[in-house]
């Protein structure tokens, strides 16, 4: 007579069922989902010297940002696919409910000519910025060692694209009424040439050259994307409001909810990271080589900015306050 053992059948997903309750649709459609992540062997099944190997091995699973289980990360906004879209639809119907309220209201038709050359040199440009954030979001989704990270720089990503696509908008509707501004025209010229525009421009292209996956997190979410949204957002969005451009105002406001639940995983990340014996050093010295560049790129932009006392300085507490806010225990 056979001893075989008869096993019973899980109830739920293995990796799931240590939690010995029902999981949610966020565990179970986002967590443990990499196929790359196989312990002790290269990435993709093939020779272990195929370049995207040892592209996932060097920039990945060498990172100096070490954790036994990066798969235990959660977004604290606990967001998938079918949420993000709901609530990001949403979003979507609010800012067009704005650019058709104000287009009745003949808004631009409104905003000096001046506040509109400003628009043209310091606005509109930022669509190649805002598509330098979805470039580097979409890096970092492709080679996070975990999924649960990865959906939060994917849905991450998604967001910059949302901001370019308003950024593009207003530049069509602006460039109907200021025929003489250089809308549409002149935005590559001004970001490849315009001294406002060159600190974050140096700042995006190294981001974008930083491979390893946690130099690349550092330097986006804690350095680059607060740099941004503290002087390419809120301070412009200040300044508009000084010039009669309220749409800009709110527009921007919008845009900085997306940045807020960007900043909440962030911070999840880096608390779970710094659980980790020394990943609180590793952490800060990427912060202490990315943020003096970050600086530099506020102050170049924000002396640009009219009607604003000290704003480059204002923006640059912002960031660091963020940074002091992390939590970051040794």
């Amino acid at each position: 007579m056979s001893n075989t053992e008869v096993l019973k059948p899980l109830k739920t997903w293995s990796h799931l069922a240590a939690r010995r309750r029902k999981p949610s649709e966020y565990e179970i459609v986002s967590a443990n989902l990499h196929y790359t992540t196989r312990p002790g062997a290269p990435a993709f099944e093939l020779d272990p010297n195929l370049f995207a190997n040892r592209w996932y091995k060097k920039y990945r699973d060498e990172s100096p940002l070490k954790h036994g289980n990066w798969n235990a990360f959660r977004d604290p906004d606990e967001l998938i696919y079918r949420t993000y879209n709901m609530m990001q639809d949403g979003a979507e119907t609010y800012v067009m409910g704005l650019f058709d309220q104000f287009n009745q209201r003949e808004h631009d038709q409104s905003l000096s000519s001046a506040w509109a050359g400003t628009l043209a040199r310091l606005y509109t440009p930022a669509r190649y910025l805002f598509h330098t954030l979805q470039m580097a979001g979409g890096y970092l989704a492709q080679v996070a060692p975990a999924s649960t990270i990865s959906l939060c720089a994917a849905f991450q990503s998604a967001d910059a694209l949302r901001w370019l696509s308003h950024c593009a908008y207003r530049t069509k509707e602006l460039s109907i009424t200021f025929q003489d501004k250089g809308f549409v025209r002149d935005e590559r010229r001004y970001w490849e040439s315009a001294p406002a525009w060159q600190g974050f421009r140096e700042l995006m292209e190294k981001v974008l050259a930083a491979y390893d996956w946690g130099e690349c997190f550092v330097a986006m979410n804690l350095v680059a994307k607060p740099a941004i949204e503290e002087a390419v957002l809120r301070k412009l969005g200040e300044a508009a409001r000084h010039n009669g451009d309220i749409l800009l105002g709110l527009l921007t406001d919008s845009q900085l909810l997306d940045a807020a639940r960007h900043r909440r995983w962030a911070s999840a990340l880096v608390k779970m990271a710094a659980a980790e014996p020394g990943n609180a050093e590793v952490i800060r010295g990427w912060l202490d080589k990315w943020a003096p560049l970050a600086d530099r790129a506020i102050d170049s932009y924000c002396a640009a900015l009219p009607d604003l006392i000290d704003g480059g300085e204002a923006a640059k507490q912002a960031c660091a306050e963020f940074r002091r806010s992390l939590p970051l225990t040794a």
